[in-house]
Parts: structure tokens; sequence; C-alpha cells
């Protein structure tokens, strides 16, 4: 009978295994791979333009071509600052947050994990709307206030809107990054914590030498998906662009892509431009594991 279970197990694998196969080919692997394949298209005019336009294969054409664009290379430079601003702010933010709550001085901690954590469930639109009122002088309240002490601020000028970006996915993404790293400081023995003070460690003691190190692999997937999602940043632009003359329409690579799809008709230049920022997402991705990798290796 144990003989049977066994070879049967295989077969029980595959049912349960199946349904995440079949939805991570469809949803994630089909999307990439034909992004892929339309980027090495375009659609051009036969004859004088009166007949039915043709699809041709042109390679690496459409690569070139937006690397070539100095306006799409300026947004991966604005890009890739953007993710140098917030990066670490995201990581420290979250960090401090949830060391300020596992401490034991936190007063109501549940209440505060809650209203720290409340800001990830506006949806983006939502969230970049409502900051974009505090944003505009006429709406603002606190620009108004800052307006009546003399005090001249605009959040959405040219040098100032990619730190209001930034400021709005800290406002919403601080909080969920708070709660994966909570989740790794209660999985910490409380026996590491008790030997601790046996040993007389002050409080700063124990968060260097016990929680951060034991947490150092939460850490490092925190700032994985924020690198990946600075890289994504495509709604706060988008809903801010009709507030400011700061914003373009190739302000990032993913809103210059969105505009040669949708307003430019030309869906093979724009996967083209999908397709390095995905590079681009896991090149840094990549890298950085690769950097905390040998650094970790080091450190043993």
């Amino acid at each position: 009978m144990a003989g049977r279970r066994r070879r049967r197990l295989p077969g029980a694998v595959w049912v349960l295994v199946l349904p995440f196969v079949v939805m991570f080919a469809a949803f994630f692997v089909a999307p990439i791979v034909y992004a892929v394949v339309q980027s090495m298209f375009t659609t051009k005019s036969s004859g004088l333009g009166y007949g039915a336009p043709e699809t041709v294969f042109v390679f690496f054409d459409n690569y070139a071509r937006a690397l070539s664009d100095p306006a799409f290379v300026e947004s991966l430079g604005r890009l890739v600052l953007f993710s140098a601003i917030l990066v670490p702010l995201m990581v420290v933010t979250a960090l401090g947050l949830a060391l300020l709550l596992d401490s034991g001085r936190a007063k109501l901690p549940r209440l505060f994990r809650v209203v720290y954590f409340a800001p990830y469930g506006v949806p983006g639109v939502v969230a970049t709307l409502l900051w974009g009122f505090l944003y505009v002088p006429a709406t603002s309240p606190v620009l108004q206030l800052l307006g009546f002490a003399g005090v001249s601020f605009d959040p959405l000028a040219s040098g100032t809107v990619l730190f209001s970006i930034a400021n709005i996915a800290l406002w919403g993404f601080a909080g969920y990054n708070m709660v994966i790293l909570m989740a790794a400081l209660n999985a910490i023995p409380s026996e590491l914590y008790e030997a601790a003070r046996v040993d007389g460690a002050s409080g700063w003691a124990t968060v260097w030498h016990i929680k951060l190190p034991l947490v150092r692999p939460s850490i490092i997937l925190v700032t994985v998906f924020t690198i990946i999602g600075t890289l994504q940043l495509f709604v706060e632009p988008l809903v801010l662009r009709p507030l400011t003359t700061a914003i373009s329409s190739t302000y990032t690579p993913n809103l210059a892509a969105y505009n040669q799809a949708f307003a430019q008709s030309n869906p093979n230049f724009a996967a083209a431009m999908a397709v390095i920022v995905a590079i681009l997402g896991f090149a840094f991705s990549f890298g950085f594991l690769r950097l905390v990798n040998r650094k970790g290796n080091r450190a043993w």
C-alpha cells in the first residue's frame, strides 16, 4: 500500500501544481513573450499610403530607435534617479516603523500598525489625486498656510515634482513593507532577547547585533520589491500630469510607452520600450542580489 502511494505521489503533485503552472504561463510568460515578439515588428504603409498597412520584421530596429531617442534616454535616467531616491527612503522608513512597533516601549502597537498599513489599501490613482490636491496651492491648506507665512514652495515645479512623486509612493507602500519586516521581527526567538538582557546589552546593541542580522533576508526582499516597483512608475505621473507642465508625455519610460501605444498608435515601438524597462529592472534586481550575497559570504 505504501509503495502504491509513493508511485501515485507524482501525479498528485502535478494536480496541485498544474493550476499554478497554467496561470503563470498564461498571465506572466505569455505576455512577456508576446511583447518581445511584437517589439521586433513594425507597421508600414504600402505603396503611396492608399494600400493596407503591412507588418514588417525589423529585428532590433525598434530598440535602436528607442535608445537613440533623447527623450526616452532622459526618462530612463530620471527613472534611475527616482529609484536612487525612493529605495533608501522606503527601506529606512519601513524598517524604522517596524523596529518602533516591535520595541517594548511602543503604545497601542496594533492601532498604529493598522494606521501605517492603511495607505496601502488606497488605490494608486486615488492616492495620487488626494496628494494632487495638497500639491496645488489653490486647494492645499498646507501651501496656503506656508504662503501666509511668507514661504513659497511649489511641489509640482520641475525641480521638486520627482520628490513629490516619491513622497506619494513612500506614503502608499511604506506600511506594506513594514508588515513584512514586522513578521520577520516577530519570528525572532524571545530567548535571544533574554540572553541579550542577561549579558547587559542595550536596546541599540540588541537592534544592531540581533534584530538587523536576523531580518536581513526580509530587508533584502523589501529592497528588491521596491526596486521593481520604482521601475514600474506610471500611475503617479499620469495622474499628476494635468496639474503641472513639469511632467511631459515622456516623463517616465512607461509613460512614454503608453503614449506611443495609445496616442501615437505604435504598439511595436511601445513594446520595445517596455522590454527595455523590464531588462533594466532585471539587471538592477539581479545586480543588487549578487552584491548583497557577495557581502554576506564575506561576512561568513
